[in-house]
């Protein structure tokens, strides 16, 4: 591997430590659903999101607080903080277009009409409003050193 390349992918590696994601793939469920749900929380505190996918009364909010909640245990795994404690929202959330499934509907007079079922992928990415709990994080990282 060249110099360039391998500099680029310890600096990526490097963010990564800092970044806090949780993906679902391959969800069966039309993508506009999902981004409905997805766009009521988007940009919101992770805790009151939570409070909010729960009064939501749509599948999708079930499926988007368990992503969230995993997303949160992310969080709590890599930085070593608890989540009630950090400043967490939601920086980014995103739901993609996944394969559809492509199915048949008799229709009258001998004809046929295809029907997409369609699936998405989603993805959150969560950080921390205030750069305190980011340097706490840097502090438990060179003690343990």
């Amino acid at each position: 591997m060249g110099a360039r390349k391998r500099l680029a992918a310890e600096k990526r590696k490097e963010a990564m430590k800092t970044t806090y994601i949780a993906r679902l793939v391959d969800y069966p469920t039309s993508p506009l659903k999902m981004r409905i749900v997805a766009d009521l929380i988007r940009g919101v505190e992770a805790n009151k999101a939570l409070d909010i996918l729960t009064f939501t009364r749509k599948e999708a909010a079930k499926v988007l607080a368990k992503v969230l909640r995993s997303a949160i245990a992310n969080f709590e795994e890599k930085s070593g903080l608890r989540a009630e404690e950090s400043d967490l929202y939601i920086k980014e959330i995103f739901v993609d277009e996944s394969r559809a499934l492509k199915r048949v509907q008799p229709a009258p007079q001998g004809r046929a009409h295809r029907i997409k079922k369609r699936s998405n992928h989603v993805t959150v990415i969560l950080d921390t409003r205030s750069p305190i709990a980011q340097e706490q994080t840097e502090t438990v990282e060179t003690s343990e050193a």
